[in-house]
């Protein structure tokens, strides 16, 4: 019989426990952590339907999933990647230079162990760099660009303490913008599968709350004392949920990622050549009335090399305040939650993340 002991997770209305069993991580089945196959999202209204539906499926399962031909060329991907290296093998004098407590406005570089998600975990052992949404990158803003997610000031500082990498801007402002077109039409499925027109989220995202994040999880050889014997390695990312509408994860093939599964069973979520994965973040749950899961997830780094990963974080516009959906309220099933702004909410978890407490 399984065993199972409890986790604590900090969130701006409180603690929550969540029960989670103690055996290793298992392989999710194939209705846990489904492959959908993307090819027909720019086809006609039915095959988008149809993706829809499974859409549906995994966001009320695990709120996991992984897509495959989702259009972003593996070229440009490799080139990120490398892009990426390059900045994290700089000294950490250098990459200082583009600090959180420097640029502000959760935009730039945070070292590693700076941060931890899960206070009663220990601290990330991570280091990050952040790309905050900038109208000037967003196709659809070429014209008398104006910013309502942040100054441009604290993001020009980022690139301006970078521009000693020169493909580094270029080439990740490319990739920031694929995501960001791939995420639009994303929502419009996400619209689909909660039963509403295709349509109904895209005057909200206009200027999202999108954000890139890239990271890399030192090798445990690279980590003081007795982390290279395997003591005080905890995790490389604490179990936490995330914060806005969902997430475009790319990630190596290294490992790591653990997804808690409904029945409070991690699952060893590995890298799929090829594919993305998608997960559910707190706001679309808070939208769905907790029809679609915002599950809680962690990265565990058990090797000696390193490993990274690429996530993108699509949020409506900051200013939007969302209530929960009317396809997902009736009689039997009131509002949970009480209407918020994306922006008001992504604001209290960053917030607590940023001062080490949680995110």
């Amino acid at each position: 019989m399984a065993s199972f002991t409890t986790i604590e997770l900090l969130t701006p209305t409180g603690p929550v426990s969540r029960r989670v069993c103690v055996a290793p991580p298992r392989k999710p089945t194939v209705d846990e952590m489904p492959v959908i196959d993307l090819s027909s999202i720019d086809q006609d209204a039915n095959a988008r339907k149809a993706l829809a539906v499974k859409i549906k499926a995994a966001a009320e399962n695990t709120g996991f999933f992984y897509v495959c031909n989702h259009g972003i060329s593996e070229e440009l991907i490799q080139s990120a990647l490398e892009e990426v290296k390059g900045f994290f093998n700089q000294s950490t004098e250098d990459k200082d230079r583009v600090g959180f407590h420097r640029a502000g406005k959760s935009c730039g570089y945070h070292g590693v162990g700076s941060t931890q998600i899960n206070n009663k975990e220990t601290r990330d052992k991570k280091e990050t760099f952040s790309m905050r949404y900038d109208t000037r990158i967003d196709p659809l803003h070429t014209e008398d660009p104006q910013d309502i997610n942040s100054s441009f000031s604290s993001i020009d500082y980022v690139w301006n303490g970078t521009s000693h990498l020169p493909n580094f801007r270029p080439v990740l402002t490319q990739f920031y913008q694929e995501r960001l077109k791939l995420a639009r039409k994303l929502i419009q499925l996400f619209a689909l599968a909660l039963d509403l027109p295709e349509d109904y989220f895209d005057s909200i995202v206009t200027q999202p709350g999108a954000d890139a994040v890239h990271l890399h999880y030192p090798g445990t050889e690279e980590m003081p004392g007795d982390a290279k014997n395997g003591k005080d390695v905890d995790v490389g990312i604490g179990s936490h949920t995330d914060i806005q509408c969902f997430t475009l994860l790319w990630q190596d093939m290294s490992g790591g990622l653990q997804v808690l599964s409904a029945a409070d069973e991690w699952l060893d979520a590995q890298p799929i050549e090829g594919t993305l994965v998608i997960n559910i973040g707190d706001f679309m749950q808070r939208l769905s009335n907790n029809k679609f899961k915002s599950t809680v997830h962690r990265v565990y780094n058990r090797q000696t090399t390193s490993r990274y990963a690429m996530p993108f974080f699509l949020g409506f516009n900051p200013d939007h305040v969302c209530e929960v959906l009317p396809t997902c309220v009736d009689a039997d099933h009131p509002p949970l939650y009480e209407p918020i702004s994306c922006g008001e909410w992504r604001d209290m978890r960053l917030k607590l993340a940023e001062s080490g407490k949680v995110a």
